[in-house]
């Protein structure tokens, strides 16, 4: 039996009540989705200033940075497995909750030390929040359009790099960095509210176990899914780490444009989602094929266009696009999870926070083998080439093709 028919709706669950307006809920959910994307990506901007605020020089204050991804990949998993037999608007509220206190506490840490407990706690609601949040969203939509309701959640977070970031570089200049910590923890309580009022009563599955949850770790496609992500994915996150640093040493603009185009890849970002979404209500996982392809193509043209302004930002803005592959494997992941759906949803971002660690990290040992800035570049192409490679073979298992889920 293919794993999108063993699943239930829970919406048809007896107790459970439709959200009043789909529209609504999305914005309920994408609101989360700003909250984290702001405190995810703005503490990567504010690093200089809060390594002053706490006594310890940049490098080690990176390591802030590694400790909220590092709850993202540990937390995704943990709470979506003990969360299993809750309602999930319930859940939601929970995860928002544990997700304002951390980020209140950052605001408040008096040493590194504490800064980095409480960075990793903020990072471990993450990505069972977008785990969830996706379900929830996939659920009051038909079938037909759950793959733009997923992007629309995810819209919040990449309009907080639009957005989001930086009004919060803007607060940490005028009041100081912990404030762009509390405003966080502020989104976060919102959120909450809005989960509360406008997400749908669904009462936890009868048959929901931490048990059941594990079961999706023996599906070869959940793996082969997962891993399309934090390969692929990797190629956009080796161009951007390093990209505010090959726009000084290279293109040789003024620090004052940076934000611009950082800005510039954002709104490429919120385009390929939007259209990722879409792409993948219709065309399903060939979709990922597609802009994986995409990725690798824009990524290889970013060596040849870092000597200039005037090509390097279009080009920055086609790499963003690339972003839009999350929204699809995270649709796919509900169809070969089978029973599994919070877990396998949740690690979506888990694959996610790797392709963040190993881009980086592959990136500065091109950079630093004497290879220059732009050759971040033909790193993240050759991961785009990577998560593709693993695409095909995914698409080749015949247990892909029994799970590739119709339209309706």
């Amino acid at each position: 039996m293919a794993g999108h028919d063993l699943r239930i709706d829970d919406a048809a669950l007896p107790g459970t009540t439709r959200a009043p307006h789909a529209g609504l809920t999305l914005f309920a959910l994408a609101m989360g989705g700003f909250a984290i994307g702001t405190t995810e990506f703005a503490s990567m901007s504010i690093l200089p200033a809060f390594a002053a605020g706490l006594h310890i020089d940049e490098p080690t204050a990176g390591h802030v940075i590694s400790a909220y991804a590092l709850g993202v990949v540990i937390g995704a998993p943990v709470l979506a497995v003990l969360g299993a037999r809750m309602s999930r608007r319930i859940l939601l509220i929970a995860l928002m909750a544990l997700f304002a206190v951390a980020n209140g506490l950052s605001a408040l840490a008096p040493t590194y030390g504490w800064m980095l407990v409480f960075r990793f706690l903020s990072g471990v609601p993450h990505g069972a929040y977008f785990g969830v949040a996706a379900l929830v969203a996939a659920s009051v939509v038909p079938r037909a359009r759950r793959s733009q309701a997923v992007s629309r959640v995810l819209l919040g977070l990449t309009i907080a790099t639009v957005m989001g970031v930086p009004f919060a570089n803007t607060l940490s200049l005028l009041l100081g960095w912990r404030w762009t910590f509390a405003t966080v923890a502020v989104l976060a309580v919102l959120t909450m509210v809005l989960v509360f009022a406008l997400a749908p009563k669904d009462p936890p599955h009868p048959e929901a176990s931490p048990l059941r949850e594990l079961g999706a770790l023996k599906r070869r496609q959940v793996w082969l899914t997962l891993g399309i992500g934090a390969v692929g994915f990797g190629g956009m996150f080796a161009v951007y780490a390093y990209l505010a640093s090959t726009l000084l040493a290279v293109t040789g603009v003024r620090a004052e444009v940076i934000p611009a185009v950082l800005g510039v890849f954002g709104v490429g970002l919120t385009v390929g989602n939007l259209f990722g979404g879409w792409a993948a209500d219709r065309f399903q996982m060939r979709a990922a094929g597609g802009l994986l392809l995409w990725s690798a193509a824009s990524l290889a043209l970013y060596p040849m266009a870092t000597a200039h302004l005037w090509s390097i930002t279009p080009v920055v803005f086609l790499v963003g696009c690339g972003g839009g592959l999350s929204s699809v494997l995270q649709t796919r992941l509900m169809d070969v999870a089978g029973e599994a759906q919070t877990l396998a949803a949740a690690l979506n971002h888990s694959a996610f926070n790797v392709a963040n660690a190993v881009g980086p990290w592959l990136g500065g040992m091109a950079v630093a083998a004497g290879l220059g800035w732009p050759s971040t570049g033909w790193v993240g192409c050759a991961l785009a080439l990577g998560g593709f490679a693993i695409w095909l073979m995914a698409s080749a298992d015949p247990q892909g093709k029994l799970e590739e889920a119709p339209q309706s």
